[in-house]
């Protein structure tokens, strides 16, 4: 991946010294997101993360200058499991709060880009003095996050971050609802993908269909259903195996793992297989770097969540792969979709209404199409690359700039 051309444009002498903190070496959502930004800004910039990982190797091999600070102590903290059980990580937490506070002493900004990075940042806003951001890509509700954690987040925004951009409008609305803040102190930037990289495979291949599923260890000659994300109970994976026990003769792709400890789940899945009799009709693919590969085999692509969405950065890939979607309602999803047309949305943990969508997409290839091209107009005009990154750098410059504009509600501080 390199800087877009428009992004470049927009680069010039006053480029922010940005540092970018994020609480995990996984490549979950928000590291997804952040890759990009962090490879536009990698000339005066760095990440730091708080745990090491295939994150770390990715950006490294970007050319992304990367620190790694681990403390097992502060790592194995669970957002279900805080409160006195984390009392015993305290020595570790001042020792990470005081390392993300004399790196960022070197930076003009700090931008704190996961909900954990945000509480340790907070805690160290006093020592560095520069200007924070947090970029919000959770929905900040009983849904997601226990009690004390809710209340160290609207802590930790009231007092330690200097700016807001959320992921979407869902995102935006719950973090206004926990905090009182208005609505123009939380702007929201879309998420985007890279266009040419999911279209390329289907415009471009050079290998037939059939070919290329054969290179995946995939079936050949079979109607596939692919759900891609981490293992973990909300993604709904279960409710995509309950789906496809319906449905004779489709497959479905599982395209993920479990990447933050939910080993229970991801062997609990191969147990439903086995009870629902499908196992030979689930496969399991793990983890994998080049998603749009995968994403272009596939007929139908699923988003099965059972919680509400923050954004779900998988739908915007399979419409710019020019794959029908079919995602659950909720969160972030109807500012994507637009129920048929540019995709179908169905009721969440609904397994029966799921697999009456995917039949109907099977048995109408027609709709499919329409739906898939619409999809992939809609992700080029409104969630490409380049608009998410010439947005984020505009923000970044204004933040950076010494004079902030004003009558702006970016700033958190009137809001105090």
């Amino acid at each position: 991946m390199q800087r877009t051309d428009s992004a470049t444009a927009s680069l010039s002498k006053r480029e922010p010294r940005i540092l970018f903190v994020d609480q995990s070496g996984q490549l979950g959502g928000a590291e997804i997101c952040l890759l990009p930004l962090a490879i536009q800004c990698t000339r005066r910039s760095e990440v730091l993360l708080l745990s090491d990982g295939p994150f770390r190797e990715r950006l490294q091999a970007e050319g992304v200058r990367v620190s790694v600070d681990t403390d097992a102590r502060v790592s194995n903290i669970k957002k279900d499991r805080m409160g006195f059980a984390a009392l015993g990580s305290l020595p570790g937490i001042v020792r990470q709060v005081r390392s993300i506070a004399t790196r960022g002493k070197s930076f003009d900004i700090i931008f704190l880009n996961t909900q954990k990075a945000l509480i340790l940042g907070a805690f160290g806003r006093v020592l560095h003095r520069k200007p924070t951001i947090w970029h919000v890509h959770d929905i900040v509700s009983r849904d997601h996050f226990g009690r004390l954690h809710l209340l160290l987040i609207k802590w930790a925004v009231k007092v330690g971050v200097d700016h807001l951009i959320a992921n979407s409008r869902a995102s935006a609305d719950a973090l206004i609802e926990l905090t009182g803040l208005p609505p123009s102190a939380v702007p929201v930037v879309h998420n985007g993908v890279d266009m040419a990289r999911f279209r390329g495979n289907t415009v471009q291949a050079p290998m037939p269909m059939n070919q290329r599923r054969a290179a995946l260890g995939l079936p050949t000659d079979t109607f596939l259903v692919g759900l891609f994300g981490r293992f973990t109970a909300w993604k709904g994976q279960h409710v995509a195996l309950d789906a496809i026990a319906r449905i004779p003769h489709a497959h479905l792709v599982l395209v993920g793992d479990a990447l933050f400890g939910e080993t229970d789940y991801a062997q609990g899945l191969r147990a439903q297989a086995k009870a629902l009799g499908i196992e030979e009709r689930v496969h399991f693919a793990g983890f994998q770097h080049d998603v749009a590969s995968w994403m272009n085999v596939m007929d139908v692509v699923v988003h099965a969540s059972t919680q509400p969405e923050p954004f779900g950065l998988v739908i915007i890939e399979a419409m710019a792969a020019g794959k029908p979607v079919i995602a659950s309602d909720g969160g972030a999803v109807p500012e994507i979709l637009r129920d048929r047309e540019n995709g179908l949305i169905v009721e969440p943990a609904n397994a029966p209404e799921l697999a009456d969508a995917i039949s109907r997409l099977q048995r109408e290839p027609e709709l499919a199409l329409r739906l898939a091209a619409q999809g992939r107009a809609d992700a080029s005009q409104h969630f490409s690359i380049e608009r998410y990154l010439r947005q984020m750098t505009r923000v970044l410059f204004d933040i950076a700039a010494p004079a902030p504009k004003a009558g702006s509600d970016m700033n958190l501080a009137k809001h105090r």
